[in-house]
Parts: structure tokens; C-alpha cells; sequence
């Protein structure tokens, strides 16, 4: 099972060398390097990200800065070249801390540290899905409420065709309307059924079941042409391809 992982550090010889350790551990999936913390918030927003290697001292906005703002952050592996942080790495509850020049043997034990604690937490979800599969569930609800602007809106799942994303906002284009939310992508995915709605572009989520038809790496749904990023297509032809469509 892999772990997605990021880099922040204002060090551009440090990323590097993370990099390159990370390139060398199999279950580590690198998802992008970052040479400032505010950089990394709308990523962290729209991608899972298992695991945060993060430096502490950047100007402008500090790894200790980054910690205590997002909410429900991943694993973090704090990287610095002070030691006087140590406390404060405790209180943060971070899994590791790393003293600068890292060694590899170094990196990997604070990596296996954080690999055991990520299956086991995988295999206490999987039992409870297994659980759950055995107790009679609820209806999914067939709608949600979506605040835009002033107003709080009623949207049938089965009526959105695609949901774009514009700068701060998505737009979520209906059969009968279209609505802006300030809601971001992470949060949106959390209310839709992933067998029936599935990301295709850093900036489109689509209905699979909305779909007119599929030209090389474009969908089209009504007057729409949606483009297939490198990043989601094998994902996206593999769910056709479980659903026979291809």
C-alpha cells in the first residue's frame, strides 16, 4: 500500500534530498515538492496527502505556523537543522523529528515508524468496513444543501452534471441551473457517491452517468468539453472499464 507524501522546505538542496530518499522507499509516493507553507494549503485541500515532511524555520510562515492551522493535519515528519524545537514538535503531536544533514538510515527509520502506524490505522478501517457491510444501511440521501451567497440551495445528486472549479469557487452545473459555492473540492467529494461521480481534472468533477461521449482525453456532457488530465486518466478508464464501458 502506498503513502502519499509531500516535501515543504525553503531549501531547495533539502527537497532534493528528499526527494531522493523518498524515490528509493517503494511504498513512498512523492506527490510534489514545496519550497514555501502557504503554498502547500489549497494542495493539501484538494489531494490526500498521507505524510508531510516539513521544515520548520521558512520566512514568511513557519512549519510550526502550518501545523497549527490546518485542520486534521496528515503524518508529519518535522526537518530542521535546530534542535531546540523538540518540545514543541511533542506537543504538535508529530510523528518524528529530523536534525538536519539528514542521514538516509536516519530517514528511514522515522519513515518505517510512520508506515506502520498509516497500515495500522488501514486495517482498522477495513474491519470496520467489513462490519459495517454485515449491518443493514440507510438510504443514501438523494440530495444535498449547498450555500451560495445568501441562500442555502437544495441540489439532487442525479440532476449535477459536472462541478467546475473557477479560482476561489466551484461552480455546479445542473440539469436546470448553475450554482457558485465558496465549498472547495475535498469537501464536495465527501458528499458525492464515488462510484457515480469521480474528478477527472484538477478542475472538473463529472457524473459518469452524465457522460455523452469520450474523444481522446476530452469528455463531453451537453455543450461541454471536459478535458481528462494526465494525473486522473488511468483512474478514470479503469472505473469505465469496471463499469463496462470500455
Amino acid at each position: 500500500m502506498k503513502m502519499n507524501c509531500i516535501a515543504v522546505d525553503d531549501e531547495i538542496l533539502a527537497l532534493k534530498k528528499i526527494k531522493r530518499y523518498a524515490e528509493k522507499i517503494d511504498y513512498l509516493n512523492l506527490l510534489g515538492t514545496f519550497d514555501n507553507a502557504l503554498s502547500t494549503f489549497s494542495f493539501i485541500r484538494e489531494n490526500k496527502v498521507d505524510l508531510i515532511f516539513l521544515d520548520i524555520q521558512m520566512d514568511e510562515f513557519t512549519g510550526i505556523q502550518l501545523l497549527e492551522t490546518i485542520k486534521d493535519p496528515p503524518y508529519v515528519i518535522l526537518t530542521t537543522a535546530f534542535d531546540e524545537y523538540a518540545l514543541k514538535a511533542y506537543e504538535l503531536d508529530v510523528i518524528d523529528y529530523l536534525l538536519k544533514p539528514i542521514p538516509f538510515e536516519r530517514f528511514i527509520k522515522a519513515v518505517e515508524k510512520v508506515y506502520a502506524r498509516f497500515l495500522k490505522e488501514a486495517n482498522l478501517q477495513t474491519q470496520q468496513v467489513s462490519i459495517d457491510n454485515n449491518i443493514p444501511q440507510p438510504d443514501k440521501p438523494t440530495y444535498t444543501f449547498i450555500k451560495s451567497g445568501n441562500k442555502t440551495i437544495k441540489i439532487y445528486f442525479n440532476k449535477i452534471l459536472y462541478i467546475e472549479g473557477m479560482r476561489d469557487y466551484l461552480q455546479i452545473h445542473t440539469e436546470d441551473s448553475k450554482i457558485m459555492t465558496l465549498l472547495n473540492f475535498k469537501t464536495i467529494q465527501e458528499l458525492l457517491d464515488p462510484h457515480k461521480f469521480m474528478r477527472v481534472h484538477k478542475s472538473y468533477i463529472i457524473a459518469i452517468n452524465k457522460i455523452d461521449y469520450i474523444e481522446n482525453n476530452a469528455i463531453k456532457i451537453r455543450n461541454k468539453l471536459i478535458p481528462v488530465s494526465n494525473t486522473y486518466k488511468v483512474a478514470f478508464f479503469n472505473l469505465l472499464n469496471k463499469k463496462n464501458f470500455i
